[in-house]
């Protein structure tokens, strides 16, 4: 069964009520074990056609997701990038700072979008009017296009920090929770860039 492909109704339906800018916002990195959270923001022109190939970045290959975030970054309007660092996940916790980095993604775009669709519950710490949609990187256009930017940009950011802390490999892991992430954790313990808030990275690192 293919999976889904998202579409550009619910932008369309905006575009149509005059509401020309349109962002779509996603996060990457909620899940790891280290590492930062990543957030992006889209805003794609006023009655644009679809983006071929794009999906939800969690099923596409690092390859094809290289390669739709520069049609996604040529393409769009504006394109900016938030994050959250690991101090301020461990201490927010991971929704709050996944929050906030919605909020500098939303802050950094050049242009301000009369409309913001973000993935997901709604979340009333934004401080922005905004639509959640629930699967909305699987079935929203902005949204899958900013779910692309934020995952190929916390998985570039992961891979420049493989290099000093080999250990771990994050360069295949990107952070994740993987049987030799944990196997580095139980052996060697924590980096600075691990989530002491997160229960694993303790029990494992500690006992």
């Amino acid at each position: 069964m293919k999976p889904p492909r998202p579409s550009l109704e619910r932008e369309r339906a905006l575009w149509a009520q005059g509401g020309m800018l349109v962002a779509g916002v996603d996060e990457a990195g909620r899940g790891p074990l280290a590492g930062p959270v990543v957030a992006a923001a889209v805003v794609l022109p006023a009655f644009s056609t679809p983006i071929r190939g794009l999906r939800d970045s969690k099923i596409l290959t690092p390859a094809i997701r290289t390669r739709l975030a520069v049609v996604v970054r040529a393409r769009a309007v504006a394109v900016s990038v938030g994050a959250a660092s690991v101090r301020e996940i461990d201490r927010l916790n991971i929704r709050r700072a996944t929050i906030l980095a919605m909020r500098r993604a939303l802050a950094r775009l050049p242009v301000r979008p009369a409309h913001v669709l973000v993935d997901g519950l709604p979340c009333p710490e934004l401080g922005w009017v905004h639509e959640a949609i629930i699967d909305g990187d699987a079935s929203c256009v902005s949204i899958a296009a900013a779910s692309v930017i934020a995952k190929t940009v916390r998985d570039r950011l992961m891979e420049r920090l493989a290099p000093r802390y080999p250990l771990y490999a994050w360069e295949s892991n990107k952070g994740y929770g993987t049987p030799e992430h944990l196997d580095a954790l139980t052996a060697f313990g924590h980096s600075v860039h691990h989530r002491m808030s997160f229960a694993p990275v303790v029990q494992l690192a500690f006992f």
